[in-house]
């Protein structure tokens, strides 16, 4: 068994329910074809990373999707809000005996395989590795052990949540990763030529 764990969170891809701060923009069915290219680029860039690979699913496991090779576990996400989901899913991943944890997004176009791969790095030498999102969050989070409280008291999909999980590391070593840009609002994506075919029915000067 690798001692090395990284869940990747997903949203079940149904119309109207993903990426829906960006669909107020560019409507629900390009939001989801943005989050379905999304999922295939999240797993194009994990499906050769050597770390066992779950799939939390947001409302239901699905049985026959682009997850099903690759040697992906699939999950289901627990009740309550982001933090919660999170810490039920890092405190599973270390109760199986995994050492090194890391969570991801599935909807970053800017992270690569190199960013994973150096999460597992330091943790080897850090206590938690955070990957800051321009909008001040956070699109990464590794922990070698459980970190009482990191996921308590925070204001989830605010600009705060980075600050307020630092906050709460004072005590542990903290390796942060390179800034990375969310796609979360038109704004952060209609400059970039990777998006451009799914917006031209929105493009503006």
């Amino acid at each position: 068994m690798s001692e090395e764990l990284l869940i990747i969170f997903v949203r079940n891809p149904e119309l109207g329910k993903v990426k829906t701060r960006l669909a107020k923009d560019v409507g629900d069915e390009t939001a989801l074809a943005i989050y379905t290219f999304l999922l295939e680029r999240t797993k194009s860039i994990t499906s050769g990373l050597k770390q066992e690979k779950q799939v939390h699913y947001s409302d239901e496991i699905a049985t026959d999707d682009l997850w099903q090779d690759f040697g992906y576990h699939k999950r289901i996400q627990a009740d309550g809000d982001l933090g919660e989901k999170m810490q039920s899913a890092f405190e599973q991943g270390f109760e199986a005996g995994f050492k090194r944890i890391v969570i991801i997004g599935s909807d970053l176009y800017d992270l690569e395989s190199e960013d994973i791969v150096k999460a597992f790095e330091q943790l080897k030498q850090h206590d938690v590795v955070l990957g800051p999102a321009q909008d001040g969050g956070y699109y990464l989070l590794g922990m070698c052990q459980m970190v009482p409280g990191i996921f308590a008291n925070k204001t989830w999909g605010t600009d705060q949540v980075l600050d307020q999980t630092l906050a709460d590391l004072d005590e542990h070593s903290v390796c942060l990763l390179s800034e990375r840009n969310d796609a979360d609002y038109l704004s952060d994506i209609i400059d970039i030529p990777v998006f451009q075919p799914f917006l031209k029915h929105i493009k503006h000067d």
